[in-house]
């Protein structure tokens, strides 16, 4: 037996090895240093380097100045063996501690090398402005830049010929608006850009126009006021996340090719307080903002997330609910103080939906939702559900808050669903519980409904936390009173 067939890991090639090795983080492959001369500095020529000191494990432990020290001797040793070695990957995680004077080097460096993809976890207190050549590379296709209080940055010249993802988390512009149109202009081949946590406090306007932009996420940052304007001029984008104070107005909102979105617009406190003052002393809604256009740009979705902050906007702030031809998959988020008043006329503008999801059933008790659930006793009224051409009904967080009248009321939730929806196949309860006899009373109590909407309805009960689930179809159930 040769000495290869004894050693195959030895045998292989050093371009193979540091493959391999691009799979660790740079600490972890600088272990292997150890195991011979040959690997002594074999771990420093890898493309992709990863460099942490961030306390991930224990954040409450500071790091200590001995380590700090270590840290930056480290990178700067592994960077000077390098030499002029491509650099594929950069990625740095750094807190407080550490001067800006050490951590300019380690960027500069990697983009002298053509790095391809770099990321930047960085605390504002190190590097309060990040240097301006990170956004004039020729190498670059992905920058990620944060997250939390993230660095300030001040555009000047923006050449990015490369980039095709951005993600820039609490980064700070200078310039606001017009710094982002700089930003977009420079970046002519972006596919995917993510702005999280942006602040309105040095800008009142945001306009994201891109022909190629693929997937765009747009999350601000709570604060007390609502921006003036927002528009989107995005023909190709098929994934869309909004979350942000809805806005005095959209001018423009065009979303052609739109696939998916996600959207959790709310009002400020000042709004909330007078919606449901006025509220209170007038039974007709009164609008205070307006989502219209809003919805009307993205009524070509397919699939729908809607958060309980914007169930409540849209009730307060959109007088006309647009028609969603297209929409199969829509998912409700449910929040215990505030109600469902929106929810009746978004159902009934879902003409060919398929799946129905709600995160959650508990919600506020309003008179105005009862066109969809019985808050107010309104059992005999006409409702929505009784036209609903949904086919796939799933129920998230069932029992989450383990008190019994929550889950009395769940459950009396649920039998509306079965004995108004006649076009239900499924219903699927997420039930988190992890007692078996919990999944078999709820069955039980469901199979025997008196009268379902759809007798080809199965019903299902779910728990991650047991691995098993309870299923049995209504007809059966109906037909020979089987019990589970």
């Amino acid at each position: 037996m040769d000495d290869c067939s004894k050693d195959v890991i030895n045998c292989l090639p050093d371009n193979l090895l540091c493959q391999i090795l691009s799979n660790l983080s740079t600490k972890e492959a600088a272990l292997t240093s150890l195991l011979s001369k040959r690997w002594r500095y074999l771990f420093a020529l890898v493309p992709n380097l990863d460099f942490d000191v961030l306390p991930s494990l224990h954040p409450e432990i500071a790091i200590q100045d001995q380590d700090q020290t270590s840290f930056i001797d480290f990178v700067d040793r592994v960077l000077k063996l390098r030499g002029n070695d491509h650099i594929n990957k950069f990625s740095l995680k750094c807190g407080d501690g550490i001067e800006d004077e050490d951590v300019f080097p380690w960027i500069l460096n990697a983009l002298r090398h053509g790095v391809s993809d770099l990321s930047l976890h960085v605390s504002p207190t190190l590097v309060y402005w990040l240097p301006s050549k990170v956004f004039a590379s020729k190498t670059l296709v992905r920058l990620k830049i944060g997250p939390k209080d993230g660095p300030r940055v001040k555009l000047r010249n923006v050449c990015l010929p490369k980039l095709k993802t951005l993600n820039l988390d609490s980064v700070v512009f200078e310039e606001g608006k017009i710094g982002l149109a700089k930003l977009l202009s420079g970046c002519p081949v972006l596919e995917e850009l993510a702005l999280l946590n942006l602040a309105w406090d040095r800008w009142d306007s945001c306009s994201v126009s891109s022909k190629l932009l693929k997937r765009l996420t747009l999350c601000c940052a709570h604060c007390k006021k609502n921006p003036k304007s927002v528009s989107f001029d995005t023909p190709n984008v098929v994934y869309f996340e909004y979350s942000d104070n809805i806005a005095h107005k959209y001018p423009k909102v065009n979303f052609d090719s739109l696939v998916e979105a996600s959207i959790g617009i709310r009002m400020t406190n000042d709004q909330k307080a007078n919606a449901r003052y006025l509220s209170d002393v007038d039974e007709e809604t009164v609008m205070v903002g307006n989502a219209t256009d809003l919805l009307m740009g993205i009524c070509n979705v397919k699939t729908l997330y809607l958060s309980y902050d914007t169930l409540e906007t849209l009730h307060f702030c959109c007088q006309v609910i647009p028609v969603f031809n297209n929409l199969t998959h829509l998912t409700i988020e449910s929040h215990p103080e505030l109600g469902w008043e929106s929810l009746p006329n978004l159902l009934k503008s879902c003409p060919n939906l398929e799946t129905l999801v709600f995160h959650g059933l508990l919600h506020k008790a309003t008179y105005r939702c009862g066109d969809v659930c019985l808050c107010q006793g309104l059992e005999n009224s006409p409702s929505c559900l009784s036209s609903s051409p949904v086919k796939f009904l799933k129920i998230l967080k069932f029992g989450e808050t383990n008190v019994d009248d929550d889950m009395e009321i769940e459950m009396e939730q649920i039998k509306n669903f079965l004995e108004k929806m006649p076009n239900l196949e499924q219903l699927m309860i997420y039930y988190n519980t992890s007692i078996e006899n919990d999944l078999v009373e709820v069955s039980s109590q469901l199979q025997m409904v008196p009268a379902v909407a759809s007798l080809k309805c199965k019903i299902q009960v779910i728990s991650d936390n047991l691995s098993l689930s309870s299923t049995l179809p209504i007809s059966l159930s109906m037909k020979y009173g089987l019990h589970l």
